[in-house]
């Protein structure tokens, strides 16, 4: 049996005021769904650094890093082939930057929402689960 493809990504939470940024780009199936930014972590890149360029590609703004949040791990299919894969999440401060998205093909739209509107929007189970913890440290 061959051995499932490994993925690691790495993503941030911005969190201001008790409001969280959510990003909408389209899934496998090509659906639209809010989310966080994130993205893969590149050869000889830390997960620190993919997280932190990722959401300034995505986002348009520039961050720090406050604190190592959650690791996320799970398994997909994709294109017959499965994949395993974990993301790790940081909560990061915005320190520049112009909200411009630099990837505008791949983000369809951006929104700051409150912790308790986000719940509506997310769907991915990782991100609901990251929104509760947000929850109990706001």
């Amino acid at each position: 049996m061959p051995e499932n493809k490994k993925e690691h990504s790495a993503g941030g939470l911005l969190l201001e005021d008790g409001n969280v940024l959510l990003i909408m780009m389209r899934n496998l199936k090509g659906e639209k769904v809010w989310t966080f930014p994130k993205g893969h972590v590149e050869p000889g890149e830390t997960a620190q650094a993919a997280a932190l360029r990722e959401v300034a590609e995505e986002t348009g703004w520039d961050c720090e890093i406050k604190s190592d949040f959650y690791k996320a791990e799970y398994s997909f299919l994709r294109g017959g082939d499965m994949v395993d894969k974990d993301v790790r999440w940081f909560l990061m401060r915005r320190t520049g930057g112009d909200g411009v998205p630099k990837t505008p093909d791949e983000i369809l739209d951006m929104k700051w929402c409150s912790l308790a509107d986000a719940g509506k929007e997310l769907v991915y189970q990782s991100d609901l689960a990251m929104l509760d913890l947000l929850k109990k440290i706001k």
